[in-house]
């Protein structure tokens, strides 16, 4: 019987290599009109995590979070988050 290739890929050593998250607060609150403090009241959220959020500089997500944001937003986790694949 021949031996199965395995269908993953191997991860490279370089994060970089294997692609991005990229967090679209900022264009969602843009399209609907929506300021960091109003956003921040509706979420119970302090401004400064949020910022994070919109800027791109959380290092891991917070499903909590996200689901605040969804919420009081009304869009889709799939509208606010995109994965970014690797140029190769």
């Amino acid at each position: 019987m021949p031996k199965k290739e395995n269908p993953l890929k191997q991860l490279p050593i370089n994060p970089e290599e294997y692609g991005t998250i990229r967090i679209k607060l900022r264009e969602i609150m843009e399209a609907k009109d929506v300021s960091m403090n109003q956003l921040s009241f509706r979420t119970e959220m302090q401004r400064t995590q949020l910022r994070n959020y919109r800027d791109n500089k959380i290092q891991r997500l917070d499903i909590d979070i996200l689901k605040r944001i969804c919420y009081v937003l009304e869009c889709d986790l799939h509208d606010l988050i995109e994965y970014i694949p690797p140029k190769e």
